[in-house]
């Protein structure tokens, strides 16, 4: 039953974040945490996220912005080593708490993100500004399996939009994972099961990029947008709840 609802999730998580320019985990998240614990998140989410962003690169290689991943390659690297490091020493309730507050960060961003667009202004970007910037997404991608769109203000910064920005954001995505992957292993909290369950997301995701890779170019993607962004906020704010006694305030 649990491989039955992560592949369904999947599937339809992959086909949305391809219309929004990623997001994909922040639809898993929530899941995979009441299916097999928070522990399991990032070495899970890490496996899937692997395989879906290498197909997703394949689908658009020829879009791929190779300066900016010469930059955020060698920044990713060190940044993973460092989240997946941590994520071998962390409590399991402050994971729990530090993964609900990543998904509120991201829905904050979302709304800065739509906050400036509407006043014209955007911010001025360049390609090294993505070597310190991807050390701080590798770190908290270590930690949590993945920061979904936090980035996605950079990517557009930068100039690059739709089909561009979904190439060269799966291609880094890619490099970013491989890493976590080989780090996880190294740490021992890469079991198989963990493995196995990674794969259900992959496999799932396949479908659902060659499906949303029709419709992106003549489909808006605001409303898809719109909800996944909610759920995102209602599940931070669930995790946040279920770990209310470890909170200052609680």
């Amino acid at each position: 039953m649990a491989v039955l609802i992560l592949g369904s999730v999947s599937f339809v998580a992959w086909f949305l974040s391809m219309l929004a320019g990623g997001g994909s985990p922040l639809v898993l998240i929530p899941v995979i945490t009441v299916l097999l614990g928070s522990q399991a998140v990032a070495p899970v989410i890490t496996t899937g996220l692997l395989v879906g962003n290498s197909q997703r690169s394949l689908f658009f290689w020829r879009e791929i912005d190779w300066v900016v991943t010469a930059w955020y390659v060698p920044g990713a690297i060190a940044g993973a080593l460092l989240g997946a490091y941590a994520f071998a020493n962390l409590h399991l309730e402050w994971l729990q708490i530090f993964l609900g507050l990543a998904l509120l960060l991201m829905v904050a961003n979302y709304g800065l993100s739509r906050w400036l667009k509407r006043r014209s202004w955007s911010l001025t970007v360049r390609a090294w500004h993505f070597l310190p910037a991807a050390f701080l997404n590798g770190v908290g991608s270590g930690l949590v399996g993945s920061t979904g769109p936090i980035m996605n203000p950079l990517y557009l910064g930068y100039g690059l939009e739709k089909e561009a920005m979904v190439a060269t954001k799966s291609a880094n995505k890619a490099f970013l994972h491989l890493v976590k992957i080989a780090s996880y292993l190294t740490l021992g909290v890469l079991d198989s099961s963990y493995l196995g369950y990674g794969l259900v997301i992959g496999v799932a995701a396949m479908p659902a990029n060659w499906l949303g890779k029709q419709v992106l170019a003549r489909m808006s993607s605001e409303q898809f947008r719109q909800m996944v962004f909610t759920l995102i906020a209602v599940s931070g704010l669930l995790m946040l709840w279920q770990q209310r006694a470890w909170l200052p305030v609680g």
